[in-house]
């Protein structure tokens, strides 16, 4: 019983950061919790006996895997309606619906919202290998190796896919990046 409340505290813990990673690739609440729960769920069935340590670049191999998979079927089913001349797109936004944790004043909660989507439009201008190598490492705190791990490529190709998202973010979002 103790091994599932490890794993239970493990999921809690990478659950909202594993959402917003979803959400900048699919800009989608919905599609974006339901390839979180489908990550989540595999680790649980397939990793649970595997050591903690092994869980989090599991994870988020998983999840990227996930979110390449969902890019792929998007990418074909955006083709498709724009042959057929269709659009489902109503503009909204997951991340608005999301409540408030930290209690911000309203000056302080728009100046952070303001800074938030700046960096939410550069991250999800980046290309898909720089914008999971920046949030592997940067926001997940993976190291290189785990990153690589997680990404399937060489920890070479992680170093050089997470200095290119940093110089193209920093040249984005100049002041607000620092």
């Amino acid at each position: 019983m103790e091994r599932r409340a490890e794993l239970e505290q493990f999921l809690a813990g990478v659950e909202r950061r594993a959402f917003r990673m979803a959400w900048l690739a699919t800009r989608d609440r919905d599609e974006a919790l339901d390839l979180v729960q489908d990550a989540m769920t595999a680790l649980a069935t397939r990793y649970a006996g595997r050591p903690a340590a092994e869980w989090p670049p599991l994870f988020h191999r998983i999840l990227q895997n996930r979110i390449r998979d969902w890019s792929r079927r998007h990418a074909l089913r955006t083709r498709l309606r724009a042959w057929l001349g269709r659009s489902d797109d109503d503009g909204t936004d997951a991340i608005d619906g999301l409540p408030d944790a930290e209690g911000a004043s309203p000056a302080e909660h728009a100046e952070r919202e303001g800074a938030g989507r700046a960096l939410d439009a550069a991250l999800a201008a980046l290309p898909l290998r720089q914008r999971q190598a920046f949030l592997l490492r940067a926001w997940e705190g993976l190291d290189v190796a785990e990153t690589a791990h997680a990404m399937r490529c060489s920890p070479g190709s992680v170093k050089t896919h997470y200095f290119r998202a940093i110089r193209s973010l920093r040249a984005q979002l100049g002041e607000e990046w620092r």
